[in-house]
């Protein structure tokens, strides 16, 4: 299932061709490099016609090109305040940097409807599983324990085969897994996701990669910004600080609406 980028309504992106849907994932994959390109040069680097370009653009709510670079011209002067930084080492001041980057874009990714209804199938589920593995285990773990002091069912896995045979036995009318994953791509996740997804379970992925097994069959993905750069490039210990920042949104949203939920009952 392709998931939606930009925040553009459901009802928009189910109207896009095929090829405005590619247009608009490759633009996510190359936001660097998107607010100093060309039409032209982005017509030539994606494939596609400048015509596409111009028709996705008025689809997804800017007058053209010219409006949306604008926007990520914008967006990028918000990131890039080299003066607050003055006296900090270069290296140092681009770890910053980085890092700031893929908080301010993860949250630009968002879309008020994908959490929405990523709490509401929290809040009806009867338990939650959570499964990831490496590095995004901690970010599982966190979530766990938060849901359970929440008073949410609510286990995590990390084990390969304690997660497929979970996910071999979880009830679709009561249960609900949450993957997180950075790449999307981690194989007993994928197979955990194709079983609940023949059993009907409800899945959503947290994820920094569009195109990817869990993003197409989970019902709902969280997607983030990753940065291509990484401090140890010969290991995969890339950062999952745009995950950490999606299950801090998510956690703090299902929060808000439970105390939302409560207060009418002890009001009565």
């Amino acid at each position: 299932m392709e998931q939606l980028l930009f925040n553009i309504p459901r009802e928009t992106f189910e109207r896009l061709s095929e090829t405005e849907r590619y247009l608009l994932t490759y633009i996510h994959d190359h936001l660097d490099d998107i607010a100093t390109m060309s039409i032209v040069t982005l017509s030539e680097r994606a494939a596609v016609s400048t015509a596409t370009i111009v028709r996705l653009m008025k689809k997804i709510g800017y007058k053209g090109y010219t409006s949306f670079k604008y926007r990520l011209e914008q967006d990028k002067q918000m990131i890039d305040k080299e003066g607050s930084l003055s006296g900090i080492d270069h290296a140092i001041k681009q770890a910053l940097h980085k890092n700031e980057e893929e908080v301010q874009r993860t949250i630009q990714l968002q879309s008020i409807g994908q959490i929405e209804d990523a709490v509401q199938k929290m809040h009806d589920a009867k338990k939650i599983y959570i499964f990831a593995r490496g590095f995004s285990q901690l970010i599982a773990h966190e979530m766990a324990v938060k849901l359970q002091v929440l008073d949410k069912t609510c286990e995590m896995h990390d084990d390969p085969n304690i997660i497929r045979i979970k996910s071999r036995k979880m009830n679709h009318q009561t249960d609900l897994a949450i993957f997180i994953s950075l790449n999307g791509e981690t194989g007993e996740l994928v197979e955990a996701c194709q079983n609940l997804t023949i059993r009907q379970v409800t899945t959503i992925t947290l994820t920094t990669k569009a195109h990817s097994s869990l993003n197409r069959l989970s019902d709902i993905t969280l997607l983030g910004y990753r940065s291509d750069k990484s401090a140890i490039p010969e290991y995969e210990v890339r950062s999952r600080l745009a995950l950490n920042v999606i299950a801090r949104v998510l956690l703090d949203a299902y929060v808000i609406r439970t105390n939302e939920n409560v207060k009418p009952s002890q009001e009565s």
